[in-house]
């Protein structure tokens, strides 16, 4: 008995780059038409190396160049490619999308404008400034979601050291609170001249970045008849669920 021919299966091709100078994306579900130039325009960057000869994408169905990547904000990094022109929202998502394609002047102009610029020059400079912080804020997230169990709100206490003179009085301070010791989020201290107000609204933005409500109270601390003095570096942050 004879075995059947073996025909092998037909792998899918990269397509070729079209003849006409008119190009068809689909990216993440987004149509869009432009020309082969403009996505090659800056040849370091990921487009240009995607519309490489070959190409380095596959087609949809219906023979648009596909980007397996969301859409929503393409149309402002073509209106770049096309005219300089930058975006007037959004700005954020666009430089992220920027970063993604390797679209070097975009980025460099985008970082110089005024959304990003105090972004980047001023909150995240002085945060690389403060010890922890990243690890401390899923820190923070992390308890609230364990302690979030047939409740309404979590609350975590953050103590705020200054400076080395506050950091040196840090037992004293633990010390004085009366519950909670072992759970307690410190962070810093910092060299830069914003404030302990500027590091929580910076702790607080970064949180509800992430989709959760909160708030922080201030807490204050009682003086015993063992202590001299009170402590002013404790604050409450309440998650709440619902």
């Amino acid at each position: 008995m004879s075995l059947p021919d073996y025909k092998p299966s037909e792998k899918q091709s990269l397509p070729t780059l079209p003849h006409s100078p008119v190009v068809q994306l689909n990216v993440g579900g987004h149509m869009f038409s432009t020309a082969l130039s403009t996505l090659r325009k800056h040849p370091d960057s990921r487009l240009a190396e995607l519309f490489s000869s070959p190409p380095k994408l596959r087609s949809d169905p219906l023979g648009r160049y596909f980007i397996d990547r969301d859409g929503s904000h393409f149309g402002a990094i073509l209106d770049f490619l096309r005219s300089d022109c930058l975006p007037t929202h959004s700005t954020k998502e666009v430089h992220r999308e920027a970063v993604y394609y390797n679209i070097r002047p975009l980025v460099k102009l985008l970082e110089e404008s005024p959304p990003l610029f105090g972004e980047l020059v001023g909150r995240q400079q002085f945060l690389s400034r403060v010890p922890h912080y990243r690890e401390n804020i899923e820190v923070l997230i992390r308890i609230a979601r364990a302690e979030a169990i047939a409740t309404r709100q979590s609350t975590i206490m953050i103590c705020v050291l200054r400076t080395e003179e506050d950091l040196g009085l840090y037992d004293n301070a633990i010390n004085s609170l009366e519950s909670n010791k072992e759970s307690v989020v410190t962070f810093g201290p910092w060299k830069a001249a914003l404030s302990v107000k500027d590091l929580l609204d910076c702790v607080k933005l970064d949180i509800e970045s992430q989709g959760y409500s909160v708030s922080i109270q201030r807490h204050a601390v009682e003086r015993s008849f063992l202590s001299t003095r009170s402590y002013d570096y404790f604050h409450k942050l309440i998650f709440t669920w619902w």
